[in-house]
């Protein structure tokens, strides 16, 4: 488990990734910078960038799997239902001694918290929508969401 960010470290992610607003433009912008990263780390994954449960954005690159796009509406689940990362979520759980899959008594095959998956937050709003990846260890879906946000904000 080492390496994995406290849920405070999270929370403070999820403060400073706060958008202005989120246009399909933007979910173009975000998810193509998704995959032109992902293509330059020769990495196999699905993107899929959401607004309010509609689909604007969904990329499979070489050595993506069917499987990938199962993670990401899994994970995706758990952000809808936290408000929060999937990868928050599941520090939540370790934090407190347990995990996800032990404690929370909600169906692994609708829920997923592993990281990857990441709310779209508009400041004065709350979440809009989703931005997740699949395909690398749930550490490195995370931080290739994280960076893509960071660089769509301008940082």
């Amino acid at each position: 488990m080492s390496g994995f960010p406290t849920v405070a470290e999270l929370a403070a992610e999820e403060d400073e990734l706060q958008l202005p607003g989120f246009s399909n433009d933007d979910a173009w912008e975000l998810g193509s910078a998704l995959v032109a990263a992902a293509r330059r780390a020769d990495a196999p994954v699905a993107v899929e960038v959401a607004r309010n449960g509609h689909r604007l954005f969904s990329a499979a690159l070489t050595g993506a799997t069917p499987d990938n796009a199962d993670w990401i509406e899994r994970k995706c689940a758990v952000v809808h239902r936290f408000g929060h990362s999937s990868l928050y979520v599941r520090q939540t759980w370790v934090e407190r001694g347990t995990t996800f899959e032990e404690s929370s008594g909600l169906d692994p095959r609708r829920y997923a918290a592993h990281g990857g998956a990441v709310p779209l937050l508009v400041r004065g709003v709350g979440p809009v929508g989703v931005v997740a990846v699949s395909g690398l260890p749930q550490l490195e879906d995370h931080r290739m969401v994280v960076a893509a946000l960071r660089a769509h904000l301008g940082r």
